[in-house]
């Protein structure tokens, strides 16, 4: 699968994207989010405040909740603010 990650996060993980093969158990965008803290101190500081990332499933905004099995793609990016 590829992670994109925009913004503060990919500030935060020092990376744009990847390509990888997640865990079994993760179903949800909410527990892939949970899972990315697990993965070192760059992904712990950039998803710390899980709550307010937003994602997007093969590029269609999705809440938390939504079932990521068959994805291609998902994105991370905080709230968009403009004035």
């Amino acid at each position: 699968m590829r992670l994109l990650y925009f913004a503060w996060v990919r500030e935060k993980t020092g990376i744009s994207s990847e390509e990888i093969e997640l865990p079994a158990e993760i179903e949800t965008v909410g527990d892939l989010l949970r899972w990315q803290k697990t993965r070192g101190e760059e992904f712990a500081a950039a998803f710390e405040k899980d709550k307010v990332i937003r994602a997007a499933i093969d590029q269609t905004h999705a809440r938390h909740d939504a079932a990521i099995a068959g994805a291609q793609e998902i994105a991370f990016f905080p709230p968009v603010t403009g004035g």
